[in-house]
């Protein structure tokens, strides 16, 4: 399956049914009188967080929807039929924007989440809803009302409690291969990782978290050089990153402070966030030189710095064990957040 994180659709909640004008004309019914039934209510647009999608591929190929217009009313008093509503199925992690690709009008971060985006236009009154004293035979009823309609754009930013990032070929593809499930391309060349991967990673009966891969970052990302830092969005929502420099490299801190720098220009607090950070490939360095590597790293990014090898499996459980004691931590103070200020339920948007 093709992997998308963004896109531009239509919707259009459905219009009201029309009222009816009517009469009763029954044979033996005297001064019958007015009877022409109410029109239905135009279907509702959902949006539906659902748990099983990482892609928002679906809404590639269609980018109109449209909810069902509400039935007529007609005579004996009866009312049209309700059009159909229509339910947008998203991933989770999903944020609806405005047409201007800023404003932030619903984010979707519960698996069954399910929001009220456009109710749909309430059905005309038929010629009977007149009758009064008065006026004992209307000749006239309601048109239904329209329905709203209007371009959002769908952007997916995928949730996970850990994000790796680097420059390409740090080896965070073969990390994530290591520690999860998760079967991303591995190669000897640059841009191997082409869209985020998401690993699940289980340490303990309760240690448990989900990792993503996303594509290398090169100087110059923010400004669309290499693939640029449109996928940084989804390391956006981690709790951590760890932030993996290759070894092998002549000079390993150079290659940090690019990454950082990155990570500074892109915003959206990726540069606030608790990092961890490990010098990868320990099986290809010469081990003369693992002390002098570590030293430089860590004097660029003022912090210890972890040594590790996907490959032969060094230092990976110790990483691993650092990043879930982030992901605990941040876990522990968002609850602490929500019981603070009753927090946790969204309110339904409506527009």
């Amino acid at each position: 399956m093709k992997f998308l994180d963004q896109a531009k659709i239509f919707i259009k909640s459905g219009d009201g049914g029309n009222g009816a004008v009517g009469f009763r004309r029954e044979k033996y019914i005297e001064f019958g009188g007015p009877d022409g039934g109410d029109g239905g209510k135009g279907g509702d647009v959902w949006a539906e967080a659902v748990e099983g999608l990482n892609t928002l591929i679906d809404y590639r190929y269609q980018q109109h929807f449209k909810a069902a217009k509400g039935e007529s009313g007609s005579g004996s008093n009866r009312t049209g039929g309700a059009g159909e509503d229509i339910v947008l199925k998203l991933p989770v992690g999903t944020q609806i924007l405005d047409e201007d690709r800023e404003t932030v009008l619903l984010d979707l971060t519960q698996p069954g989440e399910r929001v009220l985006l456009m109710e749909g236009g309430r059905g005309g009154k038929g010629n009977a809803f007149f009758k009064s004293s008065t006026n004992q035979a209307p000749k006239h009823a309601q048109t239904g009302e329209p329905g709203v309609e209007r371009w959002i754009w769908l952007r997916l930013k995928l949730i996970a409690d850990a994000g790796l990032v680097g420059l390409p070929n740090a080896g965070k593809s073969t990390f994530l291969s290591a520690v999860s499930r998760a079967h991303p391309k591995i190669a000897a060349y640059p841009f191997t990782t082409l869209h985020p991967h998401l690993g699940v990673v289980d340490l303990a009966a309760d240690a448990r978290f989900i990792i993503a891969d996303i594509p290398g970052l090169i100087e110059g990302a923010h400004e669309g050089a290499g693939i640029g830092d449109r996928f940084l969005g989804h390391v956006e929502r981690c709790a951590t990153l760890l932030h993996l420099v290759d070894g092998t490299q002549e000079d390993v801190a150079a290659a940090y402070r690019t990454v950082r720098h990155e990570l500074e220009a892109y915003g959206a607090g990726l540069a606030d966030k608790p990092e961890i950070v490990a010098l990868s490939k320990l099986d290809a360095i010469d081990p003369a030189e693992v002390d002098d590597k570590k030293a430089a790293l860590e004097a660029a990014c003022g912090k210890p710095v972890m040594v590790l090898s996907a490959a032969s499996n060094k230092g990976m459980r110790e990483a691993l064990f650092a990043v879930w004691e982030q992901i605990k931590a941040a876990r522990s103070e968002e609850k602490e957040a929500q019981a603070e200020t009753g927090d946790g339920v969204q309110e339904n948007w409506t527009p």
